[in-house]
Parts: C-alpha cells; sequence; structure tokens
C-alpha cells in the first residue's frame, strides 16, 4: 500500500495560529532515530483527522495538529527538541 503525503510545508498555515514566528524553518530532532532536520521536511499525511508530521528518516510520528471549531491541538510527543530562529 502506498501513502501519499506532502512535505511540511502544509503545517505552515494551521502552526501561524499559534505561533508568532514561522515554524518550517525551525529544526526538530526525531525521538525515534535522533535525525535532525527542518520541519518543511517532514512528511506531512493529510488523511486523517489533522495532519500527521512523520520522520523522513525512520517515518516515526513526530508532530500531530488537529483543529476543532474552538480549538487547535498540537502534539509534539516524537520531536526530542524544536530549536527556532527568531526574527532580526
Amino acid at each position: 500500500m502506498t501513502h501519499t503525503y506532502v512535505d511540511g510545508n502544509a503545517l505552515a498555515g494551521p502552526l501561524a495560529d499559534l505561533f508568532a514566528v514561522d515554524l518550517t524553518t525551525a529544526v526538530l530532532r526525531c525521538a525515534g532515530c535522533g535525525r535532525t532536520g527542518p520541519l518543511a521536511g517532514l512528511h506531512v499525511y493529510q488523511k486523517a483527522p489533522g495532519l500527521v508530521a512523520r520522520c523522513p528518516g525512520c517515518q516515526a510520528v513526530m508532530v500531530r495538529l488537529a483543529r476543532t471549531p474552538t480549538r487547535v491541538h498540537l502534539d509534539l510527543h516524537g520531536t526530542l527538541a524544536l530549536a527556532v530562529s527568531l526574527p532580526s
């Protein structure tokens, strides 16, 4: 079975509702394999109740984001670290 995904840029709009900086360039470390890379490099699956972003190295789930009419639910359980560059 082939799964279709888009890149981590699909998280830009939903995450902009929560954070004042663009997180697509943020560097994340995978809890599964330790790989580091930009959020934009994650494999994002959109055919779920929300967005599921997986590590391109080991396919572990790193980010889950779901939106309801009154809340945004963000789960970073699969992410060991998140480094964000601040605007100058």
